[in-house]
């Protein structure tokens, strides 16, 4: 992130009485979660905390998305548009970002593709929640408890269940055994305290890199 305390001068406080318009989408799906609005403490308070700060005009004080549901907003990036009073704010969300329970404040509807991807997202989140909190029953926590090793073992296991499926079976049983795989990844990832976002980040340094080769 480019964006600096330094950038804050810049702003045109004056245009709209010290508040400026912050416009929050998502960070992998670009998906529009809210429109909220920032004075100069709240961007402060932004950048410091890597969490998003807003300024609540109904109730004439700061407050920070989610201090209340928990559904915060993780900080990526910052941009400011070209008349200087208006915020890109890219965030990653900790869960649905509306107090009615949607994913956006616009709603459910007209999922884009990218969107439809998100879904990773909020299964990465679940897959914490059972481990954290070890529900009976839950297959997650189960094979947690059971350690690195053998959940390591069993993304190779559908590592080589998806190769076989690949050459051996129709659509149907190869994308299921696909999101097995996919499943078992995330829970690993969790396991070693990293996140889905930090490998598209990496995929994308490596097609950078690529690139200017």
């Amino acid at each position: 992130m480019n964006f600096t305390e330094a950038d804050i001068d810049r702003i045109d406080w004056k245009k709209s009485d010290g508040l400026v318009p912050a416009v929050a989408q998502h960070n992998m799906t670009g998906a529009v979660l809210m429109l909220g609005y920032m004075n100069q403490e709240a961007l402060k308070l932004t950048l410091q905390r890597g969490r998003v700060v807003f300024f609540s005009r109904t109730r004439g004080r700061l407050w920070e998305k989610g201090e209340q549901s928990g559904n915060t907003l993780r900080l990526v990036d910052l941009r400011l548009d070209c008349d200087v009073d208006a915020l890109l704010v890219t965030a990653m969300p900790t869960g649905p970002v509306c107090h009615l329970g949607t994913q956006t404040c616009f709603g459910n509807e007209a999922i884009t593709d990218g969107e439809r991807l998100a879904f990773l997202l909020e299964l990465e989140q679940l897959i914490g929640q059972r481990i954290s909190e070890k529900p009976d029953g839950s297959y997650t926590a189960q094979l947690f408890e059971k350690g690195m090793r053998r959940m390591a073992q069993k993304v190779g296991e559908e590592g080589v269940e998806v190769a076989l499926a690949a050459v051996t079976e129709p659509d149907d049983p190869f994308l299921g055994e696909c999101a097995d795989l996919l499943y078992h990844l995330l829970v690993l990832l969790r396991a070693r305290s990293l996140r889905l976002d930090t490998v598209v980040e990496e995929m994308k340094h490596r097609h950078a890199d690529r690139n200017r080769r």
